[in-house]
């Protein structure tokens, strides 16, 4: 069974993408391109010992930052413990205005003790630090962990770096569920299945992930717990059940559903129940996303003739037009803070991710690809994941709001599609 989610709408009521080819499973590189308008130029010393850990911790916390397209990492050979005092102004020769340093010991019990700090480098000021003691497959963690302490001090805004994202990939004739960190790397596999599987959502406290399976020859939404991999059957009504959002406080479900004829959207508790019918029209209603408020269902519809992007209260209501600039927009997603609303765009036979600042109504294209599908938020609102094709392979590409910073991660067995940003919590 392969449908697409850009070719048309299928009884699931969403535009899923199902079309893979690829070997067993999923190894990432993430290969970095373009300049933003303002980057901090930083150096990550190499950390003492780290290359006895299996795991070069400084590469991975470089990688990190420069992904976020706030950073222009340096250069370095230098190995700097976070013992050491820094020559700040053999680094401002470097024109380097942050310096990350640290150390990877081992312990008696097997864990790794991981201590780091940060250096103001222009005001010639420790900034601070941290030290942890984690198991040894914790230590990819522990690096985007220390990225996230760096971004936030010198931002002033939390990373996003620990945090994880769900895809899916296909190999032959099975699909495969997978969560990973933010850079695609240390996947996990949720669920394998001969049959499709899509349209995963995380639940906001991180726990927990909602998706459809087609295991019974039809769409149905099940419920897993990430860390146990209990799943649950939690919306299976007569004909299709598909496009599972829950909402921001955790205790509702959005969904289409194709019980009463054509695909519309209903709301229900997080077990199914009670499911109360939110949209009416005569055409399909699909690919529900909750507001950050959890008042408003943002969904697309083709009501007017073509599919377009609308938003009404959840509480019922008429639905406004929100997308207006071409005939084919889908896959609406909601920035955390909701100010931005990412879409698909087809543009003649070519599929572009777009950004619209909803307060001014605004679309921008931001990719240079042309088959962009399923965006999704960080939860810091300040970069998307989406599916793309490259190269002749499917692959997830991470981008800054502006477009200007691109980070493609590079499967080198497996083609991935259906990405999922998770929330901070893990």
């Amino acid at each position: 069974m392969n449908v697409s989610r850009r070719e048309l709408m299928v009884g699931a009521g969403a535009w899923s993408a199902a079309s893979f080819a690829a070997p067993a499973w999923a190894q990432f590189r993430v290969e970095i391109s373009g300049v933003g308008a303002t980057q901090v130029p930083i150096a990550i010393a190499r950390f003492r010992d780290e290359d006895k850990s299996g795991q070069l911790l400084s590469g991975i916390v470089r990688a990190d930052l420069e992904r976020s397209g706030l950073f222009k990492g340096a250069d370095v050979t230098t190995v700097l413990d976070e013992t050491g005092q820094p020559q700040y102004s053999d680094w401002r020769s470097r024109t380097v205005d942050a310096l990350v340093g640290g150390s990877v010991t081992k312990l008696a019990d097997g864990r790794f003790d991981v201590r780091f700090k940060l250096w103001d480098v222009v005001k010639g000021v420790e900034v601070g630090g941290q030290s942890n003691a984690v198991a040894p497959g914790d230590l990819r963690l522990a690096a985007h962990r220390i990225a996230d302490y760096v971004y936030e001090k010198l931002t002033g805004e939390k990373g996003v770096f620990s945090t994880r994202i769900a895809y899916v990939t296909k190999a032959g004739t099975r699909f495969t569920l997978r969560v990973a960190d933010a850079d695609g790397e240390n996947a996990q596999v949720a669920l394998t299945s001969p049959e499709p599987i899509i349209s995963p959502s995380w639940a906001p406290d991180g726990r927990e992930l909602a998706y459809v399976s087609f295991e019974s020859q039809k769409a149905v939404i099940w419920s897993q717990d990430v860390l146990s991999g209990k799943r649950s059957m939690v919306v299976n009504f007569r004909g299709s059940n598909s496009a599972p959002a829950i909402s921001p406080d955790g205790s509702t479900l959005a969904a289409t559903l194709s019980r009463d004829g054509n695909s519309q959207i209903y709301v229900m508790g997080r077990d199914g129940g009670n499911p109360r019918r939110v949209t009416n029209s005569n055409g399909i209603d699909t690919e529900p996303a909750f507001s950050p408020d959890g008042k408003s269902l943002y969904f697309v519809s083709d009501r007017g003739g073509g599919p377009q992007i609308y938003r009404q209260p959840v509480s019922g209501g008429g639905a406004e037009r929100i997308t207006f600039n071409g005939s084919y927009n889908i896959s609406p997603a909601i920035s955390p803070d909701g100010r931005t609303l990412a879409y698909i765009t087809r543009n003649g036979n070519a599929f572009k991710l777009m950004v619209m600042d909803l307060a001014s109504g605004n679309p921008q294209s931001i990719t240079d690809t042309s088959d962009d599908e399923k965006p999704s938020f960080a939860p810091n609102s300040r970069l998307i994941v989406f599916a793309t094709r490259a190269q002749g392979h499917d692959v997830l590409m991470t981008t800054t709001l502006d477009g200007k910073i691109k980070a493609r991660l590079v499967s080198t067995l497996a083609d991935v599609r259906e990405p999922d940003w998770g929330p901070f919590a893990r």
